[in-house]
């Protein structure tokens, strides 16, 4: 518990040191079977559209919310880069499963994208990112957006992703830290309900499920080589790039999940968040 409340105070802490740069807003939107609330950071001083990045926040589905926002890597890419952040406090799976977490990001994506004018938004430059099952919400929004063929992704940046519902050699008998292979089984039982485990499991609610990696965005990431979803991380980059997709994947040591985000203070994180803003520059040519 005591490390929760620090968790979030940094988080608090985290957004307070951009506020005088940045707006901070509560909008509210209608979701299929939903009102949902988001978080909008937009820059007071731009000059010219600026990237729009749609961040999703993790929690193995089950937990997590606007709190989280502080600790992501969002505000930094902000703050750098001038763009504006849409994060959704979508749907928890004890809310409601599969596909509502799907269907209230694809909402915040449509959100962005038609406001995108408002905001200052280069409609070019439209990234979705998130860490952990908001890296696997990230991987699923892109192949939906790219199979309706409406809102042009340019860039996805799944961190350390949950994207594989079924175990695979690095979350099949895993120990690690923050994430496990007892708390995987728990919050995929808990997203996929009765289809848990069966061969009806969708490719939007476990991209891993996916055939056809062609036609979706660049993609960075990247990923410690002791946790749970080290493999499922490396496959997903492996197919995108077979499928002649810009992807690339950085593997830190370690066995900690999401450790830039519990263990900011740490060289090895400070390294990885350089990382991502170097790639992030380069993937989106800014």
């Amino acid at each position: 518990m005591r490390k929760f409340v620090c968790i979030v105070l940094a988080s608090l802490m985290a957004l307070s040191s951009i506020a005088r740069s940045y707006s901070s807003d509560i909008v509210r939107i209608e979701t299929p079977g939903w009102k949902m609330k988001m978080m909008v950071l937009q820059p007071k001083e731009a000059s010219g559209p600026v990237p729009g990045i749609l961040w999703i926040h993790g929690g193995g589905y089950v937990n997590g919310g606007l709190y989280m926002l502080g600790m992501s890597c969002a505000p930094m890419l902000s703050e750098r880069f001038g763009a504006v952040v849409v994060y959704p406090d979508y749907r928890l799976s004890w809310q409601a499963r599969y596909p509502a977490a799907l269907t209230d990001c694809y909402a915040a994506l449509e959100w962005m994208y038609s406001h995108a004018d408002e905001l200052g938004i280069d409609k070019s430059r439209i990234v979705v990112g998130g860490e952990s099952a908001g890296g696997g919400l990230t991987a699923a929004v892109c192949l939906y957006a790219r199979d309706k063929g409406v809102i042009p992704v340019a860039l996805q940046l799944p961190l350390y992703p949950m994207l594989d519902s079924e175990d695979t050699p690095s979350s099949a008998d895993n120990h690690g830290k923050m994430w496990n292979t007892r708390l995987n089984h728990w919050g995929w039982r808990m997203y996929l309900g009765d289809v848990y485990g069966t061969d009806s499991v969708s490719k939007y609610a476990s991209p891993a499920r996916e055939i056809d990696y062609s036609g979706l965005p660049s993609c960075y990431t990247f990923v410690m080589d002791g946790e749970p979803f080290y493999d499922e991380t490396l496959t997903y980059v492996r197919n995108l790039q077979e499928a002649g997709v810009d992807a690339s994947v950085d593997v830190y040591e370690g066995d900690v999940h999401a450790f830039d985000m519990v263990q900011p203070g740490r060289e090895v994180s400070k390294q990885a968040r350089s990382r991502l803003c170097e790639q992030f520059a380069r993937l989106l040519r800014l």
